[in-house]
């Protein structure tokens, strides 16, 4: 069976960043917890899917992903201050949440849910950066096709679960952070 729309598929990749020796390697899912998804639903990025349609059981892959097709281009505008104050909890500003290297669930003024990493604490400002962790990279894959055949019911209805789970199985991206839908996971998970 290919690789195709409506497919449960299951791989193990390596996700590497960085060109040449330079190369980082920031994700890895294995056999014992591949990336599970059904190709076609939207919860992949285009790209990735583009670049396994077609492909079959054992079949390996080796592709590279532009920043553009993948979480587009770093920023420097998407790194803000913002008041200390809105970090407060009962008065008290919240350090067991906001500290430097951290990400932290936010909302914009549209109530639009995004994630926003804490990169310095100031006297009156914490300066954030809203760009996807994989913004500006190019994303190397290489792997496995384990698996590829008709979802199970169950599969199916778990695409149809409220956010908190992504039903895409993201291997060991930690689809509790929110879901694959927050770009929190670097695997081909939107």
């Amino acid at each position: 069976m290919k690789i195709a729309a409506g497919k449960f598929v299951s791989v193990t990749y390596d996700l590497n960043v960085g060109e040449g020796e330079e190369r980082e390697l920031m994700e890895k899912a294995t056999i014992e917890t591949p990336l599970t998804f059904i190709f076609g639903t939207g919860s992949m990025l285009e790209a990735f899917e583009a670049a396994l349609k077609g492909m079959e059981v054992a079949g390996k892959f080796n592709f590279s992903i532009a920043p553009a097709d993948a979480y587009g281009e770093y920023e420097d505008e998407h790194v803000i201050d913002l008041p200390k104050n809105l970090f407060e909890v009962e008065g008290k500003f919240d350090d067991s949440v906001i500290y430097e290297g951290n990400t932290v669930p936010m909302m914009d003024s549209n109530g639009n849910r995004m994630n926003g990493s804490v990169l310095s604490v100031e006297d009156t400002t914490v300066k954030m950066d809203f760009n996807h962790p994989l913004a500006g990279e190019t994303l190397h894959f290489s792997g496995e096709v384990l698996d590829v055949r008709e979802p199970s019911e169950a599969e199916l209805a778990a695409l149809l679960e409220p956010a908190g789970g992504c039903g895409s199985g993201c291997g060991d991206c930690g689809c509790g952070d929110g879901g694959c839908e927050d770009g929190s996971c670097g695997d081909g998970c939107k």
